[in-house]
């Protein structure tokens, strides 16, 4: 009986483990698309994913480095935005959603321009996820107060 209830408790965490990697991946994979966008990723925009990812959205550093090492090499290889978001809209609530978009201005921003492309992408993602123009465009300014801090 406890061997059962040990492995019950196995796969619970197995289970939790997964999703947290699922989750890591796919914000990892959407943040280094929004980076790419406009053709190239500076070691300013994957130092912020880092920072993001880490800061904003508790994963573990160390997971962080191999998955955000994995996702560059993959970069070329990105998959749709309705595979990001679908997932992200089951899994996410409205605050976490709108951390996301802020997260993702502040990539965009960290290499000191906003290209049209980047915007767009942001524009997109923001009715994928079923946030308000209102919302995004506020979650824009604060990325634009934080960068202006610095």
């Amino acid at each position: 009986m406890i061997n059962f209830l040990k492995n019950i408790l196995n796969n619970q965490n197995s289970q939790q483990n997964e999703d947290n990697n699922k989750n890591l991946e796919l914000l990892c994979g959407l943040m280094v698309e929004a980076a790419y966008t406009d053709g190239q990723i500076d070691r300013s925009e994957l130092n912020k994913i880092k920072l993001s990812l880490i800061n904003v959205f508790s994963e573990d550093p160390i997971e962080v480095n191999l998955v955000l090492e994995e996702s560059v090499k993959n970069k070329n290889n990105s998959k749709s935005l309705h595979h990001y978001t679908s997932f992200i809209n089951k899994n996410f609530d409205e605050d976490k959603k709108l951390l996301l978009i802020e997260a993702l201005w502040e990539i965009v921003l960290s290499d000191g321009k906003i290209h049209d492309f980047e915007s767009n992408l942001i524009r997109r993602l923001s009715g994928l996820l079923y946030i308000s123009d209102v919302d995004s465009g506020n979650a824009r300014k604060r990325a634009l107060d934080k960068k202006s801090k610095k």
